[in-house]
């Protein structure tokens, strides 16, 4: 083929190719001046000799194709003529058809149209029609397409609760219409109610209409065996029958033919029912997009075949969203080996926290061993008996406690010493468990130190005989104590201040309390929330004097060294205030100079800050923000969603409480010059005035779980809402090393390319000695949302890895929860949609990327037996932060395939 000319849109080209004696028989091809040409012109060259060659010239245009002229090859001109049946005839003869072949492709100023060729043209139509639907009949033998086959589903797991019998089905059905008839007749506004489509009711009615116009009925209402009948159908497992209810919804007027116009109904009713707002404000475009693929000859309708075709083709239209790599084996345990694992890895998985716990729990016994031994020896003993000993050794506890209570919130310590090598032995991501057990602990040693003095030391102290009293009458001055004055002195009264105080702190710090679990009438409802613990914890402040003060006023002891609350307390208490006294001096000098805020959808926005001078945190690390403008008490912790390498801070913060909302308004309704509504785009920080804008204080960096992904090769990723944030920072870093990897070995290249062969050989043995061996990690994110417009939230990184991730290392899944699981019939049409566009144009419908997004939840037994057989023999680090009901079952997933291949998962949690 030669190109002999072309302008704008249109080209001209000739090619030569053999030609077939005429036939009386129309074409085969119905699409000859299209798609279909090379098919055509390739089936010409079989039919003949090699002698037998023409040049074809046509000319291209966007809709059209013109037949220029038809002439005798270089080869064929040199030969004498032929005449009659030779081959100047066949030529004139192949003119004539080809010009009649492709005259109704021509444009208006170049067609002429007559009556036979618009006949051929339609029986070339209807030809190419049913060849395609032979085609889709043979598909159905292929494995995606018997996938596929299994979808389409009206009865799913949203409708029936997880019911899988039929019977059972039909009775919970049953005793719907029970309550929902009304003089025998089920309504059309109650059939989505009664099927268990309550949260879909316009989808319901559609399915209600198509199987109505089937039955000729025009009444609203239906009687029980007619909704049986209903009901037989919409749960046939036969996919022919599936497809046949869910094409009638669209054939709103029953001729077997879909419009452009009842397709875009029918996105727009399946947008509706998934809640999906902007895919409905484009179910034009889409509706389009449908008709540009399964109508290509623009009759202007699809049948049923055409959309079955569609369906059984939508695994190839998938694919883009499918890692590009391929998948290994991963080997399996032996049965003995399998028993072991199932032994020791609880074992392993533990050992840090098990000796930590045992090694406490062994602190306390021996603490409580020795003041009970202690005391036994005491005259008091002969008063108050194991009542006394009992009582002081809990005390012995109590002061232990109250000063290691101090240490798991020391963050700019605990931060540090995840640096070191301590992190091997010592579980620092259980800091707060480890901070709420101690705290229990305290109110056990509360309990029964409060709970014997006042119920048994007391009284047997008062009751005692004037013998048994003399013998530590000097302990009280010589005088007997009432009850009353023992409650009323300075140790009754601090202990019960700290009680009270204690059992105040403790009950607003409980979860119900914390988050506004228990709902109380005004004004008691500031007791709950986030607010109320984080200012009721600073009543511990008092405690701790008031713990000091109990301490030094003790009846049976007067030797100072032998009052040992302060020795206890004392260091911890100054390594806390000491912490507080360097986060209020560092946050002071990294206020901030505030660079972008952006508003985002889902109630999400994004301060983007300067970053301060030294200031150095990892991927996966936090910071408390403080805005004095708001409360100068107040910090909040956000994770930090920029990478260590970039030039300024990032945080996304959700609007869920009462100085989120504040401080979302301080920062946009008040300073319209530093808003930005939209998405954040990191890579275009503009200046933004400062002049009014409130101050902002930054405290950190801390140490979180996500910090220890270096310490894996593989990396799997899981992240509920706006939980994906600490993993946004590790996407970010991975795909900053690939670029500087990159340029390494761009650079690397090209000073190699100018080496002689002997310097390059001798150059390669040298570096090769010298070069660090790097861990390629291959990092899965796995993020699950509930509204579409979260996608805009990290919209520029997902982007990103699509075009910078080259060698596959990142894998993104996106999970959108507010959308039918995949197989739905209402998110069936969304699925081809989603397909076809991305086909067209590289893009997802609904997060805007090229990452794929998926429906419903993840099959998380799936996701690991995925990657436990792509990484065998690997370490993988599971990392989540969400909300704590998924963290059970991600851990246990990761205990079990743990034991049972040779892949092993190590879990890390942290909630929001």
């Amino acid at each position: 083929m030669r190109t002999l000319s072309s302008s704008g849109n249109s080209s001209r080209y000739s090619r030569s190719f053999d030609l077939p004696e005429p036939s009386r028989d129309p074409p085969l091809y119905g699409a000859a001046g299209g798609a279909m040409l090379p098919v055509y012109l390739n089936d010409l060259r079989k039919s003949v000799k090699s002698d037998e060659m023409v040049e074809v010239t046509l000319e291209l245009d966007v809709n059209s194709v013109v037949l220029c002229s038809v002439a005798p090859t270089a080869a064929a001109e040199e030969e004498p003529p032929v005449f009659n049946n030779g081959f100047l005839a066949r030529s004139t003869s192949a003119a004539t058809r080809l010009r009649r072949m492709f005259s109704w492709r021509r444009t208006a100023s170049a067609r002429t149209s007559t009556s036979d060729a618009e006949d051929q043209h339609q029986t070339a139509v209807a030809t190419a029609r049913e060849m395609m639907k032979m085609k889709t009949k043979m598909m159905r033998n292929k494995s995606s397409a018997q996938r596929a086959l299994g979808g389409l589903r009206f009865i799913s797991k949203s409708t029936t609760a997880g019911e899988s019998d039929p019977n059972a089905l039909w009775k919970q059905v049953e005793a719907r219409f029970a309550v929902l008839a009304k003089d025998g007749l089920l309504y059309r506004q109650d059939f989505g109610e009664c099927i268990g489509m309550a949260d879909s009711k316009e989808f319901a009615l559609g399915v209600f209409d198509a199987l109505a116009r089937r039955r000729r009925q025009k009444t609203g209402g239906i009687t029980k065996a007619e909704l049986h009948d209903f009901w037989l159908q919409i749960s046939d497992h036969s996919f022919d029958a599936r497809l046949q209810i869910f094409f009638d919804m669209a054939d709103v007027n029953g001729d077997g033919k879909i419009t452009r116009d009842e397709v875009q109904e029918l996105i727009m009713l399946s947008a509706s029912a998934n809640k999906l707002s902007n895919l409905k404000e484009r179910a034009d475009e889409y509706a389009s997009l449908i008709m540009e693929e399964l109508d290509p000859e623009r009759l202007g309708y699809i049948e049923l075949w055409q959309l079955e075709t569609l369906l059984l083709q939508r695994e190839d239209y998938m694919n883009y969203s499918r890692p590009l790599s391929t998948t290994s084996v991963g080997w399996k345990r032996s049965f003995g080996s399998q028993i072991i694992n199932k032994i020791a890895s609880p074992l392993f998985d533990n050992w840090q926290r098990g000796w930590i716990l045992l090694l406490w729990i062994l602190a306390m016994a021996g603490l409580f061993t020795w003041k009970f031994l202690q005391y036994r020896q005491k005259a008091a003993f002969q008063i108050m008996g194991h009542c006394l000993t009992t009582a002081k050794g809990a005390a012995e506890t109590l002061k232990f406690n109250m000063a290691l209570i101090l240490l798991p919130v020391c963050r700019n310590i605990l931060t540090w010493l995840r640096s070191t090598r301590a992190r091997l032995f010592i579980p620092f991501d259980d800091n707060i468990n480890f901070h709420k057990v101690i705290a229990c602990a305290i109110v056990v040693g509360v309990v029964v130190h409060a709970g014997i003095h006042i119920t048994c030391d007391f009284p047997r102290l008062v009751r005692s005989t004037p013998e048994k009293f003399a013998l530590i009458a000097s302990d009280f001055g010589g005088k007997k104590p009432t009850y009353t004055s023992l409650l009323a002195g300075v140790i009754g009264c601090t202990g019960i201040a700290m009680v009270v105080l204690m059992v105040i702190t403790f009950t607003l710090a409980t979860r119900s309390f914390r988050k506004k679990g228990v709902k109380l009438p005004p004004p008691l409802n500031k007791l709950t929330g986030f607010n109320a613990f984080w200012y009721s914890h600073h009543l511990l402040g008092v405690v701790y004097v008031l713990l000091l003060i109990h301490g030094t006023s003790l009846f049976l002891v007067h030797k100072w060294y032998q009052k040992t609350t302060w020795m206890y307390i004392s260091a911890p208490l100054l390594l806390y205030l000491a912490e507080r006294s360097l986060r209020t001096c560092r946050s002071e000098h990294y206020a901030v100079r505030i660079l972008k805020v952006s508003v985002l959808p889902g109630g999400v926005f994004t301060l983007v800050m300067a970053k301060p001078n030294g200031f150095k945190y990892k991927s996966g690390q936090y910071v408390f923000l403080q805005c004095p403008a708001i409360s100068s008490f107040e910090w909040h912790p956000f994770s930090l969603t920029s990478a260590p390498g970039d030039n300024y801070l990032s945080v996304h913060i959700r609007t869920v409480g009462d100085w989120t909302k504040e401080l979302k308004r301080v920062f946009t309704e008040n300073n319209s010059s530093t808003s930005v509504i939209g998405r954040a785009k990191f890579g275009s920080l503009g200046n933004v005035n400062q002049a009014g804008l409130p101050k902002l204080l930054v405290d950190g960096p801390y140490g979180a779980p996500a910090q220890a992904y270096q310490n894996y090769d593989v990396l799997l990723l899981v992240g509920l809402g706006i939980g994906a944030t600490p993993f946004i920072s590790i996407l970010k870093d991975l795909l900053n090393n690939t670029k500087s990897e990159d340029q390494l070995d761009s650079n690397t290249d090209t000073s190699q390319s100018d080496e002689s062969s002997t310097s390059f050989a001798s150059s390669t043995d040298t570096s090769v000695g010298k070069k660090k061996p790097q861990k390629i990690r291959s990092a899965h994110l796995y993020w699950v949302t509930r509204e579409p417009g979260s996608f805009e939230w990290f919209k520029g990184v997902m982007n990103e890895v699509a075009e910078i991730d080259h060698k596959g290392q990142i894998e993104m899944h996106n999970y959108l929860t507010s959308v039918y699981e995949e197989g739905d019939a209402r998110s069936t049409l969304i699925t081809m949609v989603q397909a076809l566009n991305h086909a067209k144009h590289g893009v997802d419908i609904l997060s805007g990327t090229r990452v794929r997004t998926h429906f419903a939840r993840p099959n998380w037994r799936e996701v690991f037996n995925k990657i436990a057989s792509k990484h065998p023999c690997s370490t993988v680090g599971v990392f989540y932060c969400g909300m704590p009901i998924l963290a059970k079952e991600l851990k246990k997933l990761s205990q079990e395939l743990t034991y049972k291949t040779s892949t092993r998962f190590e879990f890390h949690k942290e909630y929001f």
